[in-house]
């Protein structure tokens, strides 16, 4: 060996001593050389008995509605409780100051809005870090599967942290365990059968009052007359949940207060439907763009999904995947699969909560005057959808938005549907921009637009908005030329001689029979001048009748 290859091969090996010394060295300074014990997200004080009175419950993340409702009827159960605003971009600023980088709008927007209601309780109100740490805490569902919602907790913790807050209890509900505390003392929240009854009456009811608000609003007479009516709604529930009065008097009383709205539903308006990712298709603030109240300013009738119908849809996995389970008779054991675990039992049981659900809900909708609504059939979106997205795939709303489109195409159900999801929901954007591509060839007649939020490019969103909705409006106003033909009226004859409607368009809770998507259309078929009611005499319409679910 050359005595020039000698030399280089000794440089090399004390370069490389020298960057294991450095390395060594800085490591040492960082404490990385130290021995780690495994990670773990560690449980903060818990809600016990004996904090119940002095600890209030702060809760968010459904529509206003809901929100406002629970809050009442929580208080009935003996809780203190608050619920929060609804997120706005200052929580977006918020989530991103101090939360991680890489996460979803959800996530910003509720963990911002935390923030943003202890940083106003601690600069505000004066109170002392750790009195908020002592006497507030906040309860926020669990989930798992492939969306990043199962991290939630970590990252509101994360964030609560560094915004000050360390300590500060974050408990986590989860869907199918319950919520679970690694204590033998009392838990002060009792999750038993008055509880879940309780929330579900409320969250029945606060469905309704969006699905009734939604229907009656864009052909108010007078602008904001809807909002006013619901707003005294919402305090007498209120009242009535707090007190754990009987609700169904006070349903009919709320009935009267939307009875006195005048509405006119000559007016021709194209109906949207709003699906998507669930928390984005429910707010109602920035996390999506305010986009219900756009689309109303905009001149259409907005149709919002129900958290009764994710109620639902829980039943239904559960129905579903006992049957499946069942099969696995070399596997599992037992006649039928499930050796020992009585699946024939639990079948039955979970029919009787989906009948539960659907007659209280119904029950409901009927005293309030909320007239011809129908609960989605959770078996016929499964058997549409299963062709072209697995049953079996859970992520986001599962197969239920590819199902909603192919109904609402088929049923007419609506003129237009607008899936709305964060930027990078993967469950959501792979169905959105991928099955429903599919989903738009076979029907060349839905109107389709799928669009991802990130808190900010609202300009954008609205422009493809208004694009599509201009074939939405020409589609409505086709569906109601088409009625008053078939009817043998015209537009001018459905009014008085005064130019007033006749009193079946102007009342804010009647309905009639489903054949187009156009909610005023249908009032024309529905609508017979000589008998001045509705009513098809001998002129029934040659139309389709065809059921309409929501």
């Amino acid at each position: 060996m050359k005595s020039s290859e000698k030399t280089d091969g000794n440089v090399e090996n004390i370069f490389e001593e020298e960057m294991d010394r450095f390395i060594r060295r800085k490591e040492a300074e960082l404490g990385l050389n130290e021995e780690k014990s495994q990670w773990f997200d560690p449980v903060p004080r818990q809600f016990l008995m004996r904090d119940k009175d002095s600890t209030t419950i702060l809760f968010g993340g459904l529509t206003m509605a809901h929100d406002y409702l629970v809050e009442g009827a929580l208080k009935g159960l003996g809780y203190n409780v608050a619920h929060l605003d609804c997120p706005d971009t200052d929580s977006l600023r918020l989530g991103k100051e101090f939360g991680n980088r890489g996460q979803c709008n959800p996530t910003y927007f509720t963990v911002g809005n935390l923030i943003k209601h202890l940083t106003h309780l601690r600069d505000v109100e004066g109170k002392s870090k750790e009195e908020i740490v002592k006497n507030y805490l906040f309860i926020t569902s669990g989930s798992c599967g492939p969306c990043r919602f199962g991290t939630y907790v970590t990252e509101y913790r994360k964030a609560l942290r560094d915004a000050g807050f360390d300590g500060f209890r974050v408990l986590l509900f989860q869907q199918q365990s319950g919520l679970k505390q690694a204590t033998g003392e009392e838990s002060a929240l009792k999750l038993d059968s008055s509880f879940f009854i309780t929330f579900l009456k409320t969250v029945l009811i606060g469905d309704i009052l969006n699905a009734i608000g939604y229907r009656i609003r864009p052909y108010e007479v007078v602008e904001g007359s809807t909002d006013k009516a619901l707003d005294r709604c919402k305090t007498i529930l209120y009242e009535a949940l707090r007190g754990r009065k009987w609700l169904l008097p006070v349903l009919r009383r709320c009935r009267k207060e939307l009875q006195a709205v005048k509405v006119d539903r000559t007016v021709v308006k194209p109906k949207v439907s709003i699906i998507g990712e669930f928390w984005a298709m429910t707010t109602e603030g920035d996390g999506n763009y305010q986009l219900q109240k756009f689309l109303e300013e905009e001149g259409a009738e907005v149709e919002v999904q129900s958290v009764t119908a994710w109620i639902l849809f829980l039943i239904w996995e559960g129905l579903y995947d006992t049957r499946r389970r069942m099969d696995l008779r070399k596997n599992d054991g037992g006649r039928h699969g499930l050796e020992g675990k009585h699946p024939q039992k639990r079948l039955a049981m979970l029919k009787v909560a989906d009948s539960v659900v659907r007659v209280m809900f119904q029950t409901y909708a009927k005293a309030i005057g909320l007239r011809d609504y129908h609960l989605p059939n959770m078996h016929e979106i499964a058997k549409v959808a299963q062709e072209h997205y697995n049953n079996h795939l859970r992520g986001g709303e599962g197969h239920m938005e590819v199902g909603k489109l192919i109904l609402n195409v088929k049923k007419k159900k609506v003129n237009m549907t607008v899936s709305v999801k964060p930027f990078g929901c993967m469950p959501s954007s792979g169905v959105s921009d991928g099955v429903q591509s599919l989903i738009t060839e076979r029907y060349p007649e839905a109107i389709f637009l799928p669009i991802e939020t990130t808190g900010d490019g609202a300009v954008n969103v609205y422009s493809r908005i208004q694009m599509m909705l201009f074939k939405a409006k020409q589609a409505a106003q086709k569906e109601f030329e088409e009625a008053l033909a078939a009817r043998g009226v015209t537009a001018d004859g459905l009014k008085t001689n005064s130019g007033d409607v006749t009193r079946h368009f102007s009342d804010p809770l009647k309905t009639t029979r489903h054949f187009v998507a156009c909610s005023a259309a249908n009032m024309v078929y529905g609508y017979n001048k000589a008998l001045g009611n509705f009513g098809f005499g001998r002129n029934k319409p040659a139309v389709q009748d065809v059921n309409s679910g929501s």
